[in-house]
């Protein structure tokens, strides 16, 4: 069933003895798509399949996550850092290094920009879906449930013994209508086990709240970052019932990322791309064919509300 919902072939870079799974679909100028937390490439298959017949699609799945290897903590250190070194890793190895369409979306939000950061004359197009690149706004409170995941015994007993994490994700996460269940099965496949669940944990437990956190410069360095991306063309496509990445996140990229062309969705949750799969795919086509020829002029934020569906 996993090979029919993800149809891609599997690639493979090692990483230091660990194996890093990726697509690599089609041809063109690239669009590469970073996950987060605690999904893997499978959530991007819609829009891969959308994309590849222009487009080289690239989309790794980070240590730990889905068809990649899931090493303990002495075969791989799970941190920002490194995530972003993988993607940089990969990038070098396929030889991408212009004309980059980046797709963000939750930690890949943090580690995709952490990588434009590093070079930003790579990046032609910002596709951002319920994410950040920054600390957590001041306005937002950090949810209960993901300090009880980072921070306490009965978390990592929850989300390494039952797979909560994902198992929630997979039903929070989307709010039209439920996922079908062989779709949620597939998002929380690769994590069958204590051993496997690892990078669900580490992924929480790596966010920086407090000066002294590890990573918490890093994340300073990329926020700061954002202002070389105010000429780079950016669509914003985002779920309003999030409740890790709502409001008040959109409300920082909307002041960060001024130019941005922005779609709110209201009845949609944090995977946008299961809720609104071919509305958020339309827009991104038809983004990119905008800004496909000659020189963009950057404009004002041309934000387009989406009414929820009874």
């Amino acid at each position: 069933m996993l090979d029919t919902l993800h149809p891609f072939k599997r690639n493979y870079l090692d990483r230091n003895g660990n194996k890093l799974h990726y697509v690599n679909e089609g041809q063109g100028e690239p669009v590469v798509m970073v996950h987060g937390n605690p999904s893997w490439s499978f959530y991007y298959r819609n829009l891969i399949s959308a994309l590849s017949d222009k487009h080289q699609c690239i989309v790794p799945d980070h240590i730990g996550c889905g068809l990649s290897d899931k090493p303990d903590d002495s075969g791989y250190d799970y941190t920002l850092k490194n995530r972003i070194d993988d993607l940089e890793a990969l990038l070098e190895h396929l030889d991408v290094k212009q004309n980059i369409t980046l797709v963000v979306h939750d930690w890949g939000g943090m580690i995709g920009m952490g990588y434009a950061a590093r070079y930003p004359e790579r990046i032609k197009r910002l596709v951002i879906l319920n994410t950040g690149a920054f600390h957590l706004p001041t306005t937002k409170p950090f949810p209960l449930a993901l300090s009880i995941c980072r921070n306490t015994a009965l978390g990592t007993f929850l989300v390494r013994g039952f797979n909560a994490f994902s198992s929630a994700a997979s039903y929070v996460g989307v709010k039209r209508k439920p996922m079908h269940k062989e779709i949620r099965e597939a998002y929380v496949a690769p994590f069958n086990s204590w051993a496997n669940r690892i990078s669900t944990l580490r992924f929480v437990q790596d966010i920086p709240l407090k000066p002294g956190d590890r990573n918490y410069e890093l994340v300073s360095d990329i926020a700061a970052s954002l202002t070389q991306f105010q000429h780079v063309p950016t669509v914003i496509c985002w779920g309003l019932q999030d409740f890790v990445f709502d409001k008040h996140f959109l409300t920082e990229w909307k002041q960060r990322m001024p130019h941005a062309k922005v779609h709110e969705f209201n009845d949609c949750g944090h995977y946008i791309l299961e809720d609104a799969s071919d509305e958020v795919i339309s827009h991104i086509k038809d983004f990119i064919a905008e800004t496909q020829v000659g020189t963009v002029e950057v404009k004002q934020a041309d934000t387009v509300k989406q009414e929820s569906v009874a």
